[in-house]
């Protein structure tokens, strides 16, 4: 007569089948990433897989090692070209070259490009010196002349003009213009000042170089009339 087994001995059987499967498929998976570690290759210390080792970068599924070439360093970074080049070096074709300064050049922050000293501007990859005129002095920028007036001056062509400022006027800092702009109640006229005047009903405008007529009167000619 056969015998029935009891709920419980069938449950702990169908745990210890899953438990020895689970351990067979284990083992079997780490055989399995064993098998396929590559050359120069380990373990990742985190999560599954496996890195190239130091020196070298992963090429569809090969470590291949990086080959640093004279007058460079290894990154040790597992992406890009693996290497850059010594200070002074710049890359051309693979490789690194020494960086040719002219004279009253200096390297840049990044080390592979050169700049212009202070006084000086790039002209045809050789640095030139800046001539700046009388009453002039060296700008912050190499651009251009590299240089500007002085206050009280400006450029006209490769020299620093002073200023003429007439009377009722004052000194404006800009590359447009006379140069200089009337105070206010003085209008410009052929290079000189002259009193703005006011109509009745009117007032100086915002500028304080022309007027308006006061509300509820409108500019007609040279007064203001009711509208």
């Amino acid at each position: 007569m056969n015998k029935i087994l009891h709920p419980r001995t069938i449950f702990f059987f169908a745990l210890l089948l899953t438990a020895l499967f689970a351990m067979a498929m284990g083992e079997y998976s780490a055989s399995a990433a064993s098998a396929k570690l590559p050359d120069n290759a380990s373990k990742r210390a985190y999560g599954s897989g496996w890195e190239c080792n130091k020196g070298f970068q992963d090429i569809s599924g090969v470590c291949v090692a990086v080959i640093v070439p004279a007058n460079a360093y290894a990154t040790g970074a597992s992406y890009g070209r693996g290497w850059e080049c010594n200070r002074g070096f710049e890359e051309i074709n693979k490789g690194c070259v020494a960086v040719r300064m002219p004279p009253n050049a200096f390297l840049n922050s990044f080390g592979d490009k050169w700049e212009c000293n202070r006084g000086y501007r790039e002209d045809s990859k050789t640095c030139v010196a800046i001539k700046v005129p009388a009453n002039g002095y060296l700008a912050s920028y190499t651009s251009g002349t590299g240089w500007d007036c002085e206050r009280g001056y400006r450029v006209v062509g490769d020299a620093c003009v002073a200023v003429t400022i007439p009377e009722n006027g004052f000194f404006v800092d800009s590359s447009f213009g006379p140069g200089w702009q009337c105070d206010r109640g003085f209008r410009a006229s052929n290079n000189a000042c002259i009193p703005v005047e006011v109509p009745t009903n009117a007032h100086l405008d915002h500028s304080g170089n022309g007027w308006e007529c006061d509300r509820p009167f409108q500019k007609k000619d040279n007064g203001c009339t009711r509208r």
